[in-house]
């Protein structure tokens, strides 16, 4: 199998929480990644395969002349260098980390490949960043079964902070508007790779009204340390957000974030 968690055993929960603006509580989690071969050539792979599956990439490079990594390069992969690459690069790796943390740590099911999809390489994919689902099994509660949104914003780079976990809380702020569509792209991608089992399993949330479940939101901010800043990330503030009683305020900081990023997609496309 292409995907691992091993990498989450950088990701840290600080203890530390921080108050925003109205009062609500930011958890600090930090990301001690380290120079572990094992780990990063596994977390390079994970990396790859939410953009192509190595299964299909040699069929897909098919027809041009490019090594697998040349494909990933030229193709797949946000630029390394041009703008916006670096911006659209620091993002997917927020989310697909993300992704990992809500799959992994929280125990939600994350449907994956939405990145295999871009048709244009350096742009974000549209609607909500994240969703995860989880699952009361007994046939009583399913009113408690769980849909999680996630919204993320990174900054990597910079000489000071910028308010990325406000832009996540506003981002947030519109993710139940955009949610109907969102998890029918996510069903629609389930039906094109023929996973018709998981479809199905996840029509259980596409009807709130007729079979009732709860609702949770995220707003997730990740920084690099050199702009990492307490004071910045405490002005945000949650009071406009529509589920704001639902809603998770997280930040995830770690030394040299952007030369990880880099780093991971390297290794994605030369190990491939």
């Amino acid at each position: 199998m292409p995907w691992t968690s091993k990498h989450l055993k950088w990701l840290v929960n600080t203890g530390k929480t921080i108050k925003s603006d109205d009062g609500k509580r930011i958890e600090i989690w930090e990301l001690s990644h380290k120079q572990d071969e094992e780990i990063l050539s596994a977390w390079a792979r994970h990396f790859r395969n939410h953009y192509c599956l190595d299964s299909q990439i040699d069929n897909l490079r098919s027809g041009l002349r490019f090594s697998r990594s040349e494909y990933l390069k030229e193709i797949k992969f946000p630029d390394c260098s041009k703008a916006p690459g670096p911006s659209i690069r620091s993002g997917d790796f927020g989310e697909i980390l993300v992704a990992d943390y809500l799959q992994h740590i929280l125990g939600y099911w994350v449907p994956r490949g939405h990145y295999a999809n871009k048709q244009v390489r350096d742009e974000s994919i549209k609607g909500c960043d994240i969703i995860g689902f989880r699952y009361h099994y007994n046939g009583k509660d399913e009113k408690d079964d769980i849909l999680a949104i996630f919204e993320t914003k990174a900054q990597f780079s910079g000489k000071k902070a910028n308010p990325r976990l406000q832009d996540a809380i506003n981002g947030s702020a519109k993710d139940n508007i955009r949610k109907a569509e969102s998890l029918n792209a996510i069903k629609q991608r389930l039906l094109d790779q023929r996973m018709n089992e998981d479809a199905t399993k996840l029509e259980r949330f596409q009807d709130i009204e007729g079979r009732p479940y709860r609702d949770i939101y995220g707003a997730v901010a990740l920084f690099s340390d050199e702009v990492y800043d307490e004071i910045c990330i405490s002005k945000a503030n949650a009071k406009d957000h529509p589920n704001k009683s639902h809603l998770v305020l997280l930040v995830i900081h770690g030394n040299n974030m952007m030369d990880l990023v880099h780093e991971l997609y390297r290794r994605a496309a030369d190990e491939a």
